[in-house]
């Protein structure tokens, strides 16, 4: 399929990447001139703007930091047109952001409008996954959308849910990247209290992920440097999923139960730890980067 990609940061290149491997024709753009020339060396073809990319693509995808770049590029921006208004065709719409729900709605309505589906597909995986092709893809939008878009999302991903309506795949996506930040942070809290009362981590890690303790963080993702090869913690907490992400999307959750008089304290408390976290100078490294927090403390 022609397929524009649009937003090629450390979860986009990859999955532009696994898209021109798995044999489409895709066209992508970044504000960044590097990301592009990276893609454009593995087949892609590069457009000067958002708007060139999409021009005769059946598809176009997003990938990008938050809900005001979402609107902006499809909405517009500074009084100018966005990309709904430019489109000339009526490709399938498919952005994999992690924004608000209210936002993902604000954006598919307008699509509708003009005749257009606009799905949100947000990601779990990481940068891991982006670049194994194995990332899960959480579909909020109409069924027929989500049929079309099936065969696209296989290449960049494992598995594929259809959560419901637009904004699902986003409160969704939001709930799991919670419960996320939770886990991390008690998985750091545990190492450090371990390792503070004489524990080898790697010894204390492979007791827990064999035990009850056992979860995401600590057996895919462990904070601790030198346990697992391979992980952001063994690479100085470079590349991954970065802190200032988690803070974002924890923020997000934080949103979404305010709005729905949710009561969420373990939520609260790890959007805390790492804003504080964020905000000692570690927003630009790997989210399990939260274990610095406690082996200072």
């Amino acid at each position: 399929m022609k397929i524009a990609f649009i937003g090629l940061g450390n979860m986009g290149s990859p999955m532009a990447s696994n898209l021109v491997n798995a044999g489409h024709d895709v066209t992508v753009f970044d504000l960044v001139e590097s990301a592009m020339q990276a893609l454009e060396s593995e087949g892609a073809k590069r457009a000067d703007s958002a708007e060139g990319a999409a021009k005769g693509a059946e598809v176009v995808i997003s990938m990008l930091p938050a809900g005001v770049h979402v609107k902006g590029l499809y909405l517009g921006r500074d009084g100018g047109p966005g990309l709904l208004e430019a489109l000339e065709a009526k490709p399938l719409i498919i952005d994999a952001s992690t924004i608000s729900p209210e936002d993902a709605r604000t954006v598919a309505a307008a699509a509708k409008e003009k005749g257009l589906t606009w799905l949100d597909a947000p990601v779990s995986g990481g940068v891991g996954g982006a670049k194994a092709g194995t990332l899960t893809f959480i579909v909020g939008g109409e069924a027929a959308g989500f049929e079309q878009a099936k065969s696209v999302l296989e290449a960049m991903g494992k598995n594929i849910f259809h959560a419901g309506d637009s904004g699902a795949g986003q409160v969704a996506k939001i709930c799991n990247n919670m419960l996320l930040g939770i886990l991390m942070s008690g998985t750091a809290e545990a190492l450090a209290l371990g390792v503070k009362n004489g524990m080898d981590p790697a010894v204390l890690s492979e007791i827990m992920k064999q035990s009850s303790g056992g979860n995401w963080a600590l057996n895919v993702y462990n904070p601790w440097p030198g346990v697992m090869e391979g992980s952001a913690a063994s690479r100085d907490y470079q590349g991954g999923f970065l802190t200032d992400l988690m803070a974002k999307d924890l923020g997000l959750a934080w949103e979404l139960a305010l709005g729905s008089k949710a009561t969420v304290p373990m939520g609260s408390q790890a959007r805390n730890l790492f804003a504080l976290h964020s905000a000692q100078g570690n927003g630009a490294i790997d989210f399990s980067s939260i274990q610095k927090l406690y082996r200072a403390g």
